[in-house]
């Protein structure tokens, strides 16, 4: 789970931000931009990079001869019963080092509601409505197929999520000459969907309720909020401050990566008078690394680890519960997003960007069927008590997501082509080399 328009989700430093800082100077505002967007590339790349090769490996190790050494290991239970924690090692990565992701998505909501695209509704609301539709529309496939089918209505929320850092990863390498304006709409899109995603966690993932539990976890975010207002710093009072505050979510019932959403929408976004960073960028560069590099691919190794075989495969078919996932994810994201963009464009005020034509929005719909991260944690939330049918809608996860990425891969390749010739046409006067996005430099 950041940039001017387009800001990366997953950065782990960010150079100085032109809406915080802006400058009277346009062409060191423009350069700036473009230095931050290479940066962002980069790390885009890498992310993605990163978690696939998690998935790589988590498929390769469920599928070896050490299989059963891979399953004991990821069930086996590090507890810690004075506290109430019972967690296998598999859900100390779902709930634990997934909180972190959270986190970082709690901060890029914060400030997408306080300096960026979200702040302005005349500028969110095409990519909010894409993102509503988006997330209804691959619903109400599921709902359909497993209706027909007769299966069960309890993965209708898994091909609602987008993961963002494959979705983005993609756009990096193959969408190099592809209009800025795409990335700043598939961003905020994405912060939506993110925040979308955790309500529908919060309340039809939560278990029993424990309300002192819960009471607990406010009070812990009450007096985070408060200590961070009165400027108190030091690490050594917020992080075992944040692990409380997990641990109560946890006990509570909520799931426990809800308090590193809240925990990150505690943090100061803006920066006050002689500040070169806010706190929440700070805090964002000491820990995106870890959840980028280490906290998210660890959960994938433990996640994405499913048999695979002809059965397998048989099962996307034979079972309405795989393949409403997989179609949710595949035609589902699709027509949500590209549908409702197109709805909004034509009967509200709601314009789309000059720069953009109808088969990038189609492109970028595609990339958004790229579910992994969150879909894989709702699977495993929504099927807890049915073992071989989590196996088979992670399977249904992954090659949806498959099927998704390879497609918004030839659309966007051959769009980068297109406004590539477009560019070549163009003389400088016609701001053409303004809007598009340039491939990024070797690293400074």
């Amino acid at each position: 789970m950041s940039v001017q328009p387009e800001r990366s989700r997953t950065m782990a430093t960010r150079p100085s931000l032109p809406f915080l800082r802006p400058t009277k100077d346009p062409e060191v505002e423009r350069e700036r931009d473009r230095r931050s967007v290479a940066q962002f590339l980069r790390l885009e790349v890498t992310g993605g990079a990163f978690l696939l090769m998690a998935a790589a490996l988590a498929l390769l190790l469920a599928n070896s001869p050490i299989s059963d050494d891979y399953f004991s290991l990821r069930d086996h239970h590090l507890d810690i019963p004075a506290l109430g924690l019972e967690l296998s090692i598999g859900h100390w990565a779902s709930d634990g080092l997934l909180a972190i992701f959270f986190f970082i998505a709690g901060i890029e909501l914060k400030r997408e509601l306080t300096v960026g695209e979200l702040r302005r509704p005349a500028a969110a609301l095409l990519p909010v409505v894409a993102a509503i539709g988006g997330m209804a529309v691959p619903a109400l496939v599921y709902a359909t197929v497993v209706g027909l089918g007769d299966g069960s209505m309890d993965g209708w929320a898994v091909p609602m999520a987008t993961d963002i850092a494959f979705a983005l990863g993609v756009l990096a390498v193959v969408g190099r000459r592809l209009p800025s304006a795409l990335r700043t709409f598939l961003l905020t899109l994405a912060i939506v969907d993110d925040l979308i995603a955790i309500i529908i966690i919060a309340i039809f993932f939560t278990s029993d309720l424990n309300l002192w539990a819960l009471l607990g976890a406010f009070a812990g975010l009450a007096v985070f909020a408060l200590l961070h207002r009165r400027g108190v710093r030091g690490w050594y009072v917020y992080v075992p401050l944040a692990l409380l505050i997990w641990g109560l979510m946890y006990n509570s019932g909520v799931h426990a990566t809800i308090a590193g959403v809240a925990i990150g929408m505690l943090l100061r976004s803006t920066t006050e008078t002689l500040e070169k960073e806010s706190p929440a960028e700070k805090v964002e560069h000491i820990v995106h690394p870890f959840s980028a590099a280490v906290a998210v691919p660890l959960f994938a190794v433990f996640a994405a680890g499913v048999p695979v075989s002809g059965d397998t495969f048989g099962a996307l078919v034979r079972e309405p519960e795989a393949l409403g996932v997989m179609l949710g994810l595949v035609a589902g994201k699709v027509i949500g997003i590209f549908g409702a963009t197109w709805l909004a464009a034509r009967f509200t005020k709601a314009r789309l960007n000059p720069s953009l034509t109808w088969p990038d929005v189609l492109g970028g719909a595609m990339l958004a069927g790229i579910g992994f991260t969150v879909s894989l944690l709702i699977t495993e939330l929504a099927f807890t008590e049915a073992p071989a049918m989590e196996e088979h809608v992670k399977v249904a996860v992954l090659l949806g997501s498959l099927i998704s990425a390879v497609g918004a891969a030839v659309v966007l390749t051959l769009r980068g082509r297109a406004h590539q010739r477009s560019l070549a046409a163009a003389s400088p006067a016609d701001g053409g080399e303004d809007d598009a996005v340039i491939s990024p430099p070797s690293a400074p």
